[in-house]
Formats: structure tokens, C-alpha cells, sequence
């Protein structure tokens, strides 16, 4: 009970960052630090150093996490999260590593079976910008 409400929680606070980074993205036209915003939710989600984590080539950041032991719900967030950061520096021009972004959550999409369409993530995601 006391991991659920942990988990809960965890996915609360990644939403919230979520919704912080289409804030900037959007209304203040700031993909930079919108993809800065979505990365510091997932180092703060993985509780590890995230700095060197988010380096890592995309079948070794698979990889540890697959044996970190973090819930596969909240993977599910941090892919799209990964995947949202990836446009966000696409927009900044940051190509290379908005490439390294996006080929780590495709990793966790193929380690973890996930599906990068999953229509309510999206719906959720997309859901997000419009209750503001």
C-alpha cells in the first residue's frame, strides 16, 4: 500500500512537470527550457544521477533500468517524457541530443514493451495542456 501511494505520488509530480514544460513550451515559446524542465522531472522520478544516466548510449539507459527496480508505470511516463524532451529540442535546435533522447525511450519502449502511440498516455499528456 505505502509503494502505491509512493508510485502515486512519484506519477503526480511528473504530471505536474509535464504540465510545466507545455507551459514554457507554449505560451512562452521556450522549447530549451521546456526540455530542461522534462529532464530534471526524470532524473527526480529515477532517484539516481541522472546527469550521467541521461549520457548513457540508449541500450545501456535501457538497460539499468530495467534492473533498477523502477515501477514499469512509471517508465511508461518517463518514455514519453523522453520522447516529448526529444521535439522540445528539436524545436531548440539541438539536434544531436534531441536524437539521443529520442532513441532512449524508443529503448524503453522495446525493453519494456511499451507502446510510444499508447493512445491514453497521449490523450493524458495532451489532456494536460487543455485544463490549464
Amino acid at each position: 500500500m505505502l509503494q502505491r501511494d509512493y508510485l502515486v505520488q512519484l506519477i503526480t509530480q511528473f504530471i505536474e512537470a509535464i504540465i510545466r514544460s507545455r507551459t514554457v513550451a507554449g505560451k512562452e515559446d521556450n522549447p530549451l527550457l521546456a526540455a530542461d524542465l522534462l529532464e530534471a522531472a526524470v532524473e527526480q522520478a529515477l532517484d539516481m544521477d541522472g546527469v550521467a544516466l541521461l549520457s548513457l548510449a540508449p541500450e545501456s539507459f535501457a538497460a539499468i533500468l530495467s534492473v533498477s527496480g523502477v515501477d514499469p508505470a512509471l517508465i511508461e511516463y518517463i518514455a514519453h517524457a523522453l520522447q516529448q524532451e526529444s521535439e522540445y529540442l528539436e524545436q531548440a535546435e539541438s539536434h544531436e541530443l534531441a536524437q539521443l533522447r529520442l532513441l532512449q525511450a524508443q529503448a524503453l519502449f522495446d525493453t519494456y514493451g511499451l507502446n510510444p502511440q499508447n493512445a491514453e498516455i497521449q490523450a493524458e499528456f495532451e489532456g494536460l495542456t487543455t485544463q490549464e
